[in-house]
């Protein structure tokens, strides 16, 4: 748990975060730069499936199943249900890294998971103010993530001159379900378009 976090149970580990849209990433990335940001990871590609159960009792619980895949390698993750606390959301995490994303997806369908959702990014990660923040690039629109003790979230946004009463409480899945709703000839999942 990092300083100024909400207390977690033992062995928890709370996810605290906010969303916000951000038309233009090249100025967040300038101002993360003006504002003493440091790079963690180069913009990279990240495709994320998430999991349920046949009857979806994952979802209508609030939880998330997710199986992450990226050149660098697979992570699984599970995240409980999400609450809200002075507009930054926060949810149980949980997420380790996998060795073989193929067998990991075998062992959920062994467990009675098949994949219901797909959706992509291309993401580029930094650090400001003690917050880890990402610079997202979506099929839907390109969004900045900033995750940490809610105190450094305020700082951080301001600092990227964002506002925080735009930030979006929603996931990228329930972003692209409702996107689906005012175009229902949306693919299912939320991909790039293949060249």
């Amino acid at each position: 748990m990092t300083a100024g976090e909400p207390p977690a149970a033992a062995g928890r580990r709370d996810e605290v975060e906010v969303k916000l849209p951000c038309p233009d990433l090249d100025l967040a990335r300038e101002s993360l730069r003006r504002a003493g940001g440091e790079p963690r990871a180069p913009r990279h590609f990240e495709s994320n499936d998430l999991f349920d159960d046949a009857q979806d009792r994952l979802a209508a619980s609030g939880c998330t199943l997710r199986l992450r895949r990226t050149d660098a390698g697979a992570t699984l993750t599970f995240k409980g249900p999400a609450r809200f606390e002075g507009g930054v959301k926060i949810r149980e995490e949980r997420e380790t890294g996998v060795s073989d994303a193929g067998e990991a997806e075998a062992i959920l369908a062994g467990l009675g998971f098949t994949r219901r959702f797909r959706y992509e990014k291309r993401r580029e990660e930094w650090t400001l103010e003690g917050c880890a923040i990402a610079l997202d690039e979506t099929p839907i629109g390109r969004f900045v993530e900033v995750e940490g003790p809610p105190p450094a979230i305020r700082r951080a946004v301001a600092l990227l001159g964002l506002d925080f009463a735009s930030a979006i409480p929603y996931t990228y899945s329930r972003l692209y379900a409702e996107r689906r709703k005012d175009d229902p000839t949306l693919p299912p999942d939320m991909t790039f378009a293949k060249s």
